[in-house]
């Protein structure tokens, strides 16, 4: 059974840097979408960005684009958000999700978090000085 485990998040000033990583355990995700989604204090979870497993292609929400990537290392069934120039907005517990591919479907289509069964249990973020 799938399980995928968020790991490297902290506490970081404003302007600093991490790495996220989702860990995917007794599965291979070869052929998925990864998602990495973040909820704030009494907001609901929302998208950051996606990757396909498949072909590697990615799409990332208005908000972070420019300052946060999504990569991945299929070898390691391993996947990565990094983050930089951080800000306090961006303080939330930041969720990692996946789905199946759908052929022929675009990342940006299956970026929503309705499509996504499988999530890790998150792990927080804090931007502050």
């Amino acid at each position: 059974q799938l399980q995928l485990v968020e790991s490297g998040g902290g506490l970081v000033q404003p302007g600093g840097s991490l790495r996220l990583s989702c860990a995917a355990r007794g599965f291979p995700l070869d052929y998925h979408v990864i998602g990495w989604f973040r909820q704030a204090p009494g907001k609901e979870r929302e998208e950051v960005g996606c990757i396909s497993t498949y072909d590697n292609s990615t799409y990332y929400v208005d908000s972070v684009k420019g300052q946060f990537t999504v990569s991945g290392d299929i070898a390691k069934n391993t996947w990565f958000l990094d983050m930089d120039n951080l800000k306090s907005e961006d303080t939330a517990v930041y969720f990692c999700g996946a789905r199946n591919w759908l052929t022929f479907t675009k990342v940006e289509l299956m970026c929503v978090k309705r499509g996504f069964g499988k999530w890790g249990q998150g792990t927080q973020v804090t931007v502050s000085s």
